[in-house]
């Protein structure tokens, strides 16, 4: 397809695995692996396309009309894994990252994965991640065990990416094995899982997170953090008006409605729906929608990015926006 395009595209959930993190997940007991997503699958197109990062992606992007990638690893990241071993993970995975980009800044960018089973060590990596390597803050799943995002000892990385404006992006990921029995089981194996995954199961597991970190104060502790919810805002957007029915009797100091606008960057995450985007702009303001295809999970939108921007009804101003203005300034805005 022709890349002349009246602005620059950036996908900013596109992603990556390497071969040290695959063997990490297969070392895991089959309790650990059941407790989030299978890893990326061996051996076919699909874990070739995450591994490798160089002619073959790149040519994606250009049928796609992608000028810019956003490499983070996949889910389940390094969330099952034991503390130990994700904290050699994440800094060896975010030099891998760094070294991408570093060979192509003009077609990558990245985010930090981080070892959120030791939260501390987390913390100190995406310092060095966003200070030393620079990364544009990171991707998160979301819970780490029995633990949510909002808890407590996950503080240490919420105060970082607070005080360094750097977006932590909230990412799908499996639900608990006791949660995706009671709610999503009973049918054919097939049809639970997809189920308890892309046919909802991950969105509401991805926008819970977020809502936990509203009840639990923690964005009022760190009122500069950016967060970024896949899928037009992973659900949580379409029931803003009945959760700000609820406020008052959590006693929240802002409408669920003020902390989206505040902190909320809604991005496609390989969702192309028009109506959803323009739902998202109406709720949040353009100015807070981002592009993103979800490589290589997810076929490219139909006659490209540029295409389904025009298709949403978007002024040409408004698809530049969405298409990269947002992320640009997003990314200008973090403390290094």
């Amino acid at each position: 397809m022709s890349t002349t395009r009246a602005y620059r595209t950036v996908g900013v959930e596109d992603h990556l695995v390497t071969p040290e993190v695959m063997a990490a997940w297969d070392r895991l007991s089959d309790e650990a692996r059941a407790d989030s997503q299978p890893g990326a699958p061996r051996g076919g197109d699909l874990t070739e396309r995450l591994v490798e990062v160089g002619e073959r992606r790149f040519a994606a992007m250009d049928d796609a009309g992608l000028d810019v990638q956003v490499l983070s690893l996949t889910s389940p990241a390094l969330h099952n894994l034991p503390a130990a071993e994700g904290r050699s993970l994440q800094t060896a995975t975010n030099d891998h990252i760094a070294a991408r980009v570093a060979e192509r800044p003009d077609r990558l960018q990245g985010f930090a994965t981080l070892a959120m089973p030791a939260p501390e060590a987390a913390a100190a990596e995406l310092e060095r991640a966003v200070s030393q390597l620079g990364l544009h803050g990171a991707l998160l799943c979301g819970r780490t065990g029995a633990r949510n995002l909002d808890h407590r000892a996950n503080w240490p990385v919420l105060e970082v990416a607070n005080d360094r404006r750097a977006p932590l992006y909230i990412h799908p990921q499996m639900s608990q094995l006791d949660v995706r029995a009671a709610l999503y089981g009973g049918f054919d194996d097939a049809v639970s899982f997809a189920f308890a995954t892309s046919g909802i199961g991950w969105h509401y597991e991805s926008g819970v997170q977020f809502l936990r970190l509203v009840l639990s104060g923690a964005l009022d502790r760190f009122p500069d953090l950016p967060i970024l919810l896949g899928h037009w805002g992973e659900v949580v957007l379409f029931y803003l008006d009945r959760l700000d029915s609820f406020a008052a009797r959590a006693k929240l100091p802002l409408s669920f409605s003020e902390y989206a606008r505040r902190h909320v960057y809604a991005t496609a995450g390989g969702l192309y729906s028009e109506r959803y985007l323009n739902w998202a702009g109406e709720v949040l303001g353009v100015e807070r929608l981002l592009f993103g295809s979800d490589y290589p999970y997810r076929p490219s939108p139909d006659g490209g990015v540029a295409a389904y921007l025009a298709r949403a009804g978007l002024s040409l101003e408004d698809q530049a926006r969405v298409a990269s203005g947002n992320w640009d300034a997003l990314v200008a805005a973090i403390r290094r």
